[in-house]
């Protein structure tokens, strides 16, 4: 079988592997599609080259049908439409808590072992989400990414008629503005990128630059002076951390969804004055993924516009390096059997 290998330095391999039988409590999944998750950019870039063990196949978020079912698994047969809930919470100790997804010792399928980005895999089938027969796999690809947005929208305690503001119009920022939207909130994007801000209105949202407007006086101007009930910050840079606590309004909720390696400085005078709220969100939970997988079953909200290139796996290299020539795309797909 055909796999790919991260070996450090911004270098892909493509290999041959022998396939392997599913272990005791495993299922083989044949892998139809694998996104480049911004995780698997910084890995590329060597971010993560101290946490990553390489040579690594990497990749998290997928779709698939089994193809093999090891010794103990039931519910699931041969055929079966699936995606992987990529965390591994076996060494779950009483001091996490119950909150198995941020385990103190979580290993991150995909980053921690290896990952989909090949043609056939061998995960344990407690990761594993049954999908319709008739689930788009394409489509299925972006449901790990989008149960992040469901986790965060969930944790923000958002509801029907309350404002969000998403900072940020990358891939997340968008799929957490769908949901929320999906919610029944108004919805603003802010967004510096030009081609961002305009896929951001090809899927039907107010979105603006920071750059051009006054964000602040843009969104009192749309909530009668009140401001955002809940702030997304995705965009994980300085200027959107100034600007979180001036556009939430009181007793807003924060919720930190871009993930900050450094210290930075935050004004906490503003939580104070106004009662603000931070909320932390890191991966997701069951209940997430199987809202996500209900959003992609009904396909009701744009998801395919969100799906930006399809390569076959054996163009990993390319695919990389053109992520970072070309900024501007959202969601990168490699067809694992080509």
């Amino acid at each position: 079988m055909k796999a790919t290998v991260y070996k450090g330095n911004k270098t892909f391999d493509v290999v041959e592997k022998e396939i392997e039988q599913p272990n005791k409590g495993e299922v083989r999944i044949k892998v139809a599609y694998s996104g480049v998750c911004g995780t698997d950019v910084h890995i590329y870039h060597g971010m993560m080259d101290k946490r990553v063990a390489m040579p690594q196949t990497i990749g998290h978020e997928m779709s698939g049908t089994i193809d093999a079912v090891g010794e103990g698994v039931v519910g699931y047969t041969e055929g079966d439409k699936v995606v992987v809930r990529p965390l591994d919470d076996t060494k779950v100790k009483a001091s996490d808590k119950g909150f198995n997804h941020i385990c103190e010792e979580l290993n991150f399928i995909g980053i921690d072992s290896a990952g989909s980005m090949q043609q056939y895999w061998n995960v344990p089938a407690f990761t594993l989400h049954k999908l319709q027969e008739t689930t788009d796999l394409k489509l299925a690809a972006l449901i790990e990414p989008l149960s992040v947005a469901t986790h965060d929208v969930r944790l923000s305690g958002l509801v029907k008629g309350e404002t969000a503001v998403v900072l940020g119009g990358g891939p997340i920022g968008l799929l957490v503005a769908m949901v929320a939207k999906e919610v029944g909130a108004q919805v603003i994007i802010s967004e510096v990128n030009p081609t961002r801000i305009a896929k951001a209105k090809e899927l039907g949202f107010d979105a603006v630059s920071p750059l051009e407007v006054d964000l602040v006086e843009y969104v009192k101007s749309k909530t009668d002076d009140r401001r955002a009930d809940v702030v997304f910050e995705v965009a994980g840079v300085q200027p959107a951390l100034d600007i979180m606590c001036e556009v939430a309004g009181i007793r807003g909720r924060i919720v930190m969804v871009a993930i900050h390696g450094v210290k930075k400085e935050i004004d906490l005078f503003k939580f104070f004055w106004k009662e603000l709220k931070l909320i932390g969100a890191r991966v997701y939970e069951k209940e997430d993924y199987e809202k996500s997988i209900q959003l992609i079953t009904a396909n009701e909200l744009p998801f395919e516009l969100m799906i930006t290139d399809v390569q076959p796996l054996s163009n990993i290299q390319t695919v990389f390096e053109n992520i970072d020539k070309n900024p501007d795309g959202l969601k990168v797909l490699m067809d694992c059997q080509l």
